[in-house]
């Protein structure tokens, strides 16, 4: 008896006219590429808006997942319905005007329509990477001309298309960010994306006249987008600076980065100290070592280098170790704030807590904790691992004294008093009366409270008197009031430290 023989192979028919293989790879390599940068740079020019945060960044990347899901579904079923070819030329086009406006757009909303802007972020990164990603299935559908050649075809651009991302990611995390303003970046794409409409649509007199418009409308936009409002002095690494001249004083600077303000600066004088947590700093400093004495501190966290100046214009010798991980905020200390060459500060470029990790133990008399990331500390540098470096660091008698920024139920503050009651064995909390505990008729206001933490107590008289003398409402909580406040809360890990979720939406702007 004869087996019976396999069916043939059949041919696909071509769809319209076919795309050359080099063609198709870099149709899919850019297009993949291209929607990493949106997605990336979208983080950057919502921050300023909606904070660097946790919840933003799930945000933008589920939105960008949707899009890139949507895109290929959609891709996919009109390759089978239609002839692809003319349908990439107006997916690259499109995509290039909305990247391109983007910033335009999401400035522009968040100045005069903020309810609007997350709707309007939202479709800033739907359209694009939508159409963008539908360029796969359609580049895919013209090159599949035999069903023997199904899963060369497929697996060789579903390769490319992940190698593209993967370029798209590295180059604008390691180069795109670090060099060029983040408006620079999407207008740049948008334009690229708009001439390859034309290349890919050259054959069609309507295409050309098509990509001429979208030419235009780009350019308009790029310069409509110099005059929308949110600009930056500077765009870093991480942060979109501003520097803010202070009208009632003049050699007064605000550093402010993503629309917070971080430091106030006297380039003139540094023992003037703005913010009420930069002079609780102070009280407690100045209370815990005796006055005038050189210290040898670690600075998690530079900003505008307020107290690293005061150390060193109040005590002559002290040297201050800085581990700031923007050096875009460096540059500006430099340049714009008058750092020069103060004596004593030692500022290195470098993520603070494998900064602590480099010094040498019974090194430090103090480390002040000052590092944020929009409106939080980063987690990192939160857990009780990172503060038994921090204890590690510090000589027998050593202080850590830690900014942070919380409202609601100060969750978060309490777990990481929590924390540190964990690792060293003297907690203290400064602040308001009633967002410590001391008062609770006065209600809880949020935001800025200094948490001291040493194997040795501190003088809590001595600490409410240096800062009744700075004119602050500040009060200090030790011992009992400290533990009683605290209660059961969480003590945070590297394992587990949710530190955004127990961060409550900020009404402040002033986070260091």
């Amino acid at each position: 008896m004869t087996p019976p023989s396999s069916p043939p192979v059949a041919d696909l028919p071509a769809p319209g006219r076919g795309l050359g293989p080099r063609a198709a790879a870099v149709l899919v390599f850019a297009s993949s590429a291209a929607v990493l940068v949106v997605e990336i740079v979208a983080l950057r020019l919502l921050a300023p808006y909606l904070g660097l945060t946790l919840e933003t960044s799930t945000l933008v990347i589920g939105i960008a997942l949707s899009a890139i899901a949507l895109g290929s579904w959609l891709g996919g079923r009109l390759a089978d319905q239609v002839d692809p070819h003319p349908l990439i030329s107006p997916a690259l086009g499109v995509s290039g005007v909305v990247v391109a406006l983007t910033p335009l757009l999401l400035r522009t909303t968040a100045e005069w329509a903020p309810p609007l802007l997350l709707l309007v972020a939202a479709a800033t990164l739907l359209v694009p990477g939508a159409l963008l990603s539908a360029v796969t299935p359609l580049v895919t559908k013209l090159r599949l001309t035999s069903l023997a050649e199904t899963g060369t075809v497929v697996g060789r651009l579903s390769g490319v298309g992940t190698f593209g991302a993967i370029v798209g990611t590295v180059l604008t995390g390691f180069v795109l960010v670090s060099r060029l303003p983040v408006s620079a970046i999407l207008i740049g794409l948008g334009v690229l994306l708009v001439i390859g409409a034309a290349l890919a649509g050259w054959q069609a007199r309507r295409w050309r006249r098509a990509s001429a418009v979208a030419l235009a409308t780009v350019v308009v936009g790029s310069l409509a987008t110099a005059f929308a409002p949110g600009g930056c002095d500077a765009e870093t690494r991480y942060h979109c600076a501003r520097i803010v001249a202070d009208p009632d004083r003049a050699s007064g600077r605000t550093l402010v980065l993503d629309g917070l303000r971080h430091s106030y600066v006297d380039v003139e004088d540094p023992t003037y100290l703005r913010f009420g947590y930069i002079r609780a700093l102070a009280a407690v400093v100045d209370t815990a070592f005796p006055t005038g004495t050189p210290l040898a501190a670690h600075h998690l966290g530079g900003g505008g280098l307020t107290f690293p100046r005061y150390l060193a214009s109040t005590r002559p010798g002290t040297r201050s170790l800085v581990s700031e991980i923007d050096g875009g905020v460096v540059r500006i200390d430099r340049e714009r704030l008058a750092l020069g060459e103060t004596t004593g500060i030692e500022v290195r470029v470098e993520d603070g807590r494998l900064g602590l990790k480099r010094q040498a133990a019974d090194s430090r008399d103090l480390v002040v904790g000052d590092a944020f990331g929009g409106v939080s500390v980063p987690w990192h540098l939160t857990t009780s691992e990172a503060l038994r470096d921090v204890r590690r660091v510090l000589k027998d008698d050593g202080v850590y004294a830690a900014n942070l920024i919380d409202h609601g139920p100060l969750a978060f503050a309490r777990a990481q008093a929590a924390t540190l009651a964990s690792v060293f064995e003297h907690v203290a909390l400064v602040g308001r009366p009633g967002d410590i505990g001391l008062d609770p008729a006065a209600g809880v206001e949020g935001g800025n409270l200094v948490v001291v933490a040493s194997d040795r107590p501190l003088d809590a008289p001595a600490v409410q008197a240096a800062l009744d003398t700075r004119e602050t409402d500040w009060r200090i909580a030790t011992g009992a009031a400290v533990a009683a406040w605290t209660g059961d809360a969480q003590v945070l890990t590297d394992d587990y430290a949710p530190v955004d979720q127990l961060l409550q939406p900020h009404r402040t702007r002033t986070v260091s």
